[in-house]
């Protein structure tokens, strides 16, 4: 007898499941896989002065399972990944997705939208530093005489990470799910190992060690919780990297592997420091014997690499998705793989992280340092995308205000909790997120001021293009000379006469046979559908109107683009085509409605932008910029 066909199916389905899980593995949870390097460790340091009590070694483990379980389980994996934009997560991709549907609300959306990105870009600077100095300083109990060497490896390791990024991932991230697998494995055995110290550690899954040691530690236990919140640090990855894997190959990872091996861990930490409260100094590394420190180690660096690698990813896809929304000016993309949109490159974006990564590593010089500057960007960004997904529920999902409170007000008050005890380590060097946030912050809302100004400005002195085609099209002696050829003038309004098709005939006396009007639009989704991604419309027997949408998340290639026209009756000739695009100089002006500083930003932030043609990816031989001054 036949099986059924969907019978058939099955093991396909769930062979793919499970590749696309270790993928995740790799990717998704390389960042918060790292934390057990560190994360106990600190939270150790405010409670151990006076020596640590077995009921709070027990309180401050039921804390961090409880901090997974409530922040990472519940809020991220079973309800965040739910709430996303046609597949696509992150603060921004539910940013766009809330700005298409409020439209009261774009002020202060917008805020907490460059607010959770800008604090994004701060944990993706901090993040590599910390994770690769936790790692190497395990060499310190290979052999003493490896101390001063730390710093000198770690700044190698990161300068060759930072180096690689040009060639791509594709060939390397093979490799990050089975080396990630492995790192989790070990963590789980490692914490296995150790539970029989002292059993009586299993009792930290009882969330009311927790409380009691929150209850009881005072001021002390509101620090602590900022150390506690290491265990976290990465959480936000699982969001942004939705429409990478999908979120059933996430939560698989997450409930069936990531979590159980997190969680032996950190009981394996907690029952070698009840039976050895020596090993406080770094629980971690003492959890293994001698021979296995060098091997561990190393797999250790191996997984802060690759949760680095992961981090920085983020970073320039979060950047991308800035700019095709008009956060940030245009920088230079390159895609490093011909199969994964995904897998792209950003130089600018890169040497900043670079430089911002190395200034930590030097003035810091240790984990246990750098440790207090981390929280306040991770904390920042969930809190963000706590209140964000308030919104969404209530716009998209339709919850009534009594459903959204009780779900999410309780997240809210946690990590606004959480937030708090990171700032109280402001001076110890949590101003370094806040400082690079707080730079990002101006720098976007700078870019979208300048922009609104400058179209506004630029808007007044426009000619409607209807009036000027109908102008144009009559026939009289002081008409253009018309030339063989089509002419394509790009525009970000095509309801104003383009600047540069102006001045090409107010110098040059000369109209093509065939003109363009060309208006290149990043829609609120991540991808748009090639059957929705040109239109076209005739203005006059020489005038036609054509309008291009791509996803924030896709390459605006114009070239490309241009050959899905044919589905709409036009062909176009590359080699007897122009491109003309206007070039504005600006010029600051005191009355700009901006301050002579953020004017002068704009501008810098303006010249800096990649050349059009290029950002399109335009045919350079057939481009012509004709340019003009505005004052702003």
């Amino acid at each position: 007898m036949p099986m059924p066909h969907h019978k058939k199916g099955e093991p396909e389905n769930m062979r793919k499941l499970l590749t696309l899980a270790l993928g995740s593995i790799g990717v998704v949870y390389g960042d918060i896989g790292t934390s057990p390097l560190y994360a106990f460790r600190e939270a150790l340091r405010p409670v151990a002065v006076d020596g640590v009590s077995r009921i709070e070694i027990i309180g401050l483990i039921s804390l961090m399972i409880w901090t997974l379980t409530i922040i990472v389980t519940l809020k991220y994996v079973l309800f965040l990944l739910r709430a996303d934009n046609n597949g696509e997560g992150g603060t921004l991709s539910l940013l766009a997705l809330l700005m298409k549907f409020s439209t009261d609300k774009t002020g202060w959306l917008f805020f907490f939208g460059i607010a959770g990105a800008a604090l994004f870009i701060g944990d993706a600077i901090i993040a590599p530093a910390l994770s690769v100095l936790s790692a190497v300083e395990g060499l310190k109990l290979v052999t003493p005489a490896l101390t001063d060497y730390v710093v000198p490896i770690s700044v190698v390791i990161l300068l060759l990470l930072f180096t690689v990024q040009s060639r791509g991932t594709e060939a390397v991230s093979k490799f990050f799910g089975p080396i990630m697998a492995a790192w989790f494995l070990v963590l789980a055995l490692a914490g296995l190992s150790h539970i029989a110290d002292d059993y009586g550690i299993l009792a930290a899954f009882n969330p009311y060690y927790a409380v009691y040691f929150l209850l009881h530690a005072g001021f002390v236990g509101f620090i602590v919780l900022g150390a506690v919140f290491l265990t976290v640090t990465g959480a936000e990855a699982l969001y942004a990297d939705l429409g990478h894997f999908g979120r059933r190959p996430i939560q698989w990872a997450w409930i069936c592997f990531v979590f159980p091996a997190l969680a032996l861990n950190y009981l394996g930490q907690g029952a070698l420091v009840l039976k050895h409260p020596e090993a406080m100094s770094d629980p971690f590394y003492l959890m293994f014997p001698e021979w296995a420190l060098l091997p561990v180690v190393l797999l250790a660096t191996c997984a802060t690499i690759i949760a680095s690698q992961a981090v920085i990813t983020g970073a320039f896809s979060l950047t991308r998705q800035a700019i095709h929304l008009g956060f940030l000016p245009r920088m230079a993309i390159f895609h490093t793989s011909e199969t994964q949109t995904g897998q792209i490159y950003l130089p600018n974006v890169n040497v900043l992280l670079m430089f911002g990564v190395m200034l930590l590593v030097f003035l810091f010089e240790s984990s246990e340092s750098l440790a207090t500057a981390y929280g306040i960007s991770v904390t920042g960004a969930m809190l963000v995308d706590t209140v964000l997904a308030f919104v969404f529920v209530r716009l998209r999902w339709r919850w009534p205000l009594y459903a959204a409170c009780a779900v999410l007000l309780p997240l809210a008050f946690l990590e606004t909790i959480f937030l708090g005890a990171n700032l109280l380590k402001i001076h110890d060097g949590g101003y370094v997120p806040v400082l690079i946030a707080a730079a990002i912050i101006i720098v976007m809302w700078t870019w979208r001021r300048g922009t609104k100004i400058l179209h506004d400005k630029t808007r007044h002195t426009d000619i409607p293009l209807a009036s000027f085609v109908k102008s144009i099209e009559r026939k009289s002696e002081h008409a253009p000379v018309s030339v063989p050829g089509t002419a394509i003038f790009l525009t970000s309004d095509p309801e104003s006469t383009p600047a540069a098709l102006l001045h090409n005939i107010k110098h040059n006396h000369v109209l093509h046979q065939q003109n363009f009007i060309l208006t290149i639009r990043t829609a609120n989704t991540p991808i748009v559908s090639k059957d929705h991604r040109v239109t076209a419309s005739s203005l006059s027997e020489r005038f036609s109107l054509l309008e291009m949408n791509f996803g924030y998340m896709e390459t605006q290639n114009v070239s490309q683009a241009l050959g899905l026209f044919r589905k709409t009756g036009l062909k176009f000739d590359i080699m007897s085509t122009s491109f003309y695009l206007g070039r504005r100089k600006l010029v600051p002006d005191a009355q700009s409605g901006m301050p002579h500083w953020q004017d002068r930003l704009f501008i810098a932030l303006a010249n800096a932008a990649i050349d059009p043609s290029d950002y399109f990816r335009l045919p350079t031989n057939r481009v012509v910029e004709l340019g003009s001054h505005v004052i702003i």
